[in-house]
């Protein structure tokens, strides 16, 4: 999952660039008036664990990436309001001092990672196909390929994949059968910004667990809020 990220951050940055310098050096060869912003996409962001029990943090890499497609229709004669469908595919790390293990009876184990544990990783990964759905509002023209935009929206995702993992000097757990993980994602997001750059963010209407509970009682309500960038290609 880590290679995974790195390459697609490389490809992500290549394609930044390429996207500049052609919207820089070529001109529309005509003007279309039904023009539409159908868009490729693709995204960086930072991941915030939220709703974690007493004494939960961030602790080590938490990011993710983000690609896939959206189909624009235009709903009014000026097109610069639309609504947007489309497909895509998040890959998503957690970096925290959640453990997530299980008994010998197969029950799962919610526990804070306090400061009298050395563990040298603790992660929790998932990879979504989702669905995205936006109401768009911009300044674009059929002739103006810079223009501002706000984009807000919901997605509804499946985690077909995931996995906790925990290693330490001598111990390594990794559970990718969890009881209580949630597949189905829910998300409100908004991405909003000026030509090349949109400044991204997503939060996560429902939790990663289903009635989950540390050893000590206290409810899991672990969720995410995700900052970054987007960057579209039409």
């Amino acid at each position: 999952m880590q290679r995974a990220l790195k390459l697609l951050f490389t490809f992500f940055l290549v394609l930044v660039s390429l996207q500049t310098i052609a919207q820089d050096t070529i001109a529309p060869v005509s003007i279309d008036s039904l023009y539409r912003e159908d868009q490729f996409y693709i995204g960086l962001t930072y991941n915030v664990p939220l709703g974690l029990p007493s004494g939960g943090n961030i602790r080590g890499l938490s990011g993710g990436i983000q690609f896939g497609f959206l189909r624009d229709m235009p709903i009014n004669k000026q097109r610069n309001l639309a609504i947007a469908i489309g497909a895509g595919i998040a890959l998503d790390q957690f970096g925290q001092n959640l453990f997530i293990g299980e008994t010998p009876d197969d029950e799962t184990i919610f526990s804070i990672l306090d400061g009298n544990i050395n563990y040298t990783r603790n992660r929790f990964n998932m990879a979504i196909v989702e669905a995205p759905v936006e109401f768009r509002w911009r300044t674009s023209t059929a002739s103006s390929y810079k223009f501002w935009r706000v984009y807000t929206g919901f997605r509804v995702g499946y985690a077909y994949w995931y996995k906790a993992t925990f290693k330490q000097t001598g111990n390594s757990v990794s559970q990718t059968k969890i009881p209580e993980f949630d597949p189905l994602r829910l998300s409100a997001t908004i991405s909003l910004g000026y030509n090349t750059f949109n400044l991204f963010a997503s939060y996560s209407i429902n939790p990663f667990f289903k009635d989950a509970a540390t050893i000590n009682g206290e409810s899991v309500d672990f969720r995410t809020l995700k900052v970054g960038l987007l960057f579209y290609i039409l």
